[in-house]
């Protein structure tokens, strides 16, 4: 289905939500024959090529933006080969597709993408997964810094983040390559990275606003606003169904904006400059609570983090890291360096008689495989890398 603009206070018929339900379980399909480059249309759309001989798909910039994402599947016995135009395309696989591959084109801006390689889709076994991006980082400065913002978190159990509905399982099969690439924390001003496994992809988190820029970026969940020479910034916001927004400095009293995050929105430093609260989630059988965003930082009465990891914001001083693997936005700092926010995470979980064992491929750092009743679970910490069953 085609993207729609829909107006305030418009009806959609009967037929237009068939059309939105179809297209969140069988994607928009657009069949090529030939070299094809790709145009704004297919965004959120299924690109499939279908050729003998050897194919490109070429990607150009300012046709997407950061958050968009569409699904390049080759069934044809020629190679397709996905090419950077004018745009910048990298990945941790190959961005040449055999017969049957497949993978997730996923953007951070107008001008630069991440292909995510995995099998080319169809029927398979039921997986749940978990998603957590990496948080972001509290800007460095003689200004005062707001939270950053929780990394997006998408989850097919329990909850998942920006208030959604909990999303469908994903269909896996036997012996195809899966790629999965965990987020690391944004350094002190910067943006948390993205994590994703086969066609889920999580946005990282927005830093914070500070010295260089007040206002903060968005992001999975936006980053607290931030203060410099007397110019109060507001929160950054968060992605749909994944994180919320930031909150805005105050100069009276003088606190900065809490993060955003997974659960809820970063409160405002007029408030409390607490970080949004992250959500629970029960993947491993254990409930465990990811993505809260960071705590602004004051003089005195700094906002606290956010449940899941939000590092707590700086009392006259520097504030507290986000958590490792929770995808927590950094704690403000006042006037001083700024923080690093924590990385992410991704976890997948499978019936153990459907699937069996997993096999993880170099460049990827996971714990043993563990187990919940008739399910395991694999819980990846860093890396990029490839993973199977069989």
């Amino acid at each position: 289905m085609a993207i729609q603009d829909f107006t305030a206070g418009q009806i959609l018929t009967a037929a237009q939500m068939d059309s939105l339900q179809a297209n969140d379980y069988n994607w928009t399909v657009s069949t090529k024959t030939g070299s094809y480059t790709l145009v704004a249309a297919d965004k959120g759309t299924r690109v499939v090529m279908n050729s003998a001989s050897a194919t490109t798909i070429t990607v150009n910039d300012s046709l997407f933006s950061a958050g968009d994402t569409l699904f390049i599947q080759n069934i044809g016995a020629g190679t397709c080969t996905i090419t950077a135009g004018t745009a910048t395309v990298t990945t941790a696989s190959s961005l040449a597709l055999a017969q049957w591959g497949g993978g997730t084109l996923y953007f951070t801006s107008a001008g630069a993408a991440i292909f995510f390689s995995g099998g080319g889709g169809g029927a398979g076994f039921d997986l749940d997964f978990l998603v957590v991006a990496g948080g972001g980082g509290s800007q460095v400065g003689s200004g005062s810094s707001g939270g950053g913002g929780a990394g997006g978190l998408r989850s097919s159990i329990t909850a998942t983040g920006g208030g959604g509905t909990i999303e469908s399982k994903l269909k896996i099969a036997k012996n195809t390559l899966y790629l999965v690439a965990v987020g690391a924390g944004g350094a002190a001003s910067s943006d948390g990275s993205a994590s994703g496994f086969y066609t889920i992809v999580s946005a990282g988190g927005g830093r914070s606003g500070g010295q260089t820029a007040t206002t903060a970026n968005n992001g999975g969940s936006g980053g607290g606003g931030g203060e410099s020479l007397g110019v109060y910034g507001s929160g950054g916001t968060g992605t749909a169904n994944q994180g919320f927004n930031g909150g805005s400095a105050s100069s009276s009293p003088y606190r900065m904006g809490g993060g955003g995050g997974a659960g809820s929105a970063g409160a405002n430093g007029s408030a409390s400059g607490n970080g949004g609260t992250g959500v629970a989630v029960s993947i491993t059988g254990s409930s465990v609570t990811y993505a809260g965003g960071g705590g602004g930082a004051a003089a005195s009465s700094a906002g606290t983090g956010g449940t899941g990891g939000g590092g707590n914001g700086g009392n006259g001083g520097i504030g507290t890291a986000g958590s490792a693997n929770t995808g927590g936005g950094a704690g403000g700092s006042y006037a001083s360096a700024g923080v690093a926010g924590g990385s992410g995470v991704v976890i997948l979980r499978w019936l153990t008689a459907d699937l069996g064992t997993i096999t993880v491929g170099a460049g990827l750092t996971a714990d043993a495989t563990g187990t919940d009743g008739s399910y395991s679970y694999k819980r990846f910490t860093a890396g990029s890398g490839q993973v199977s069953w069989a």
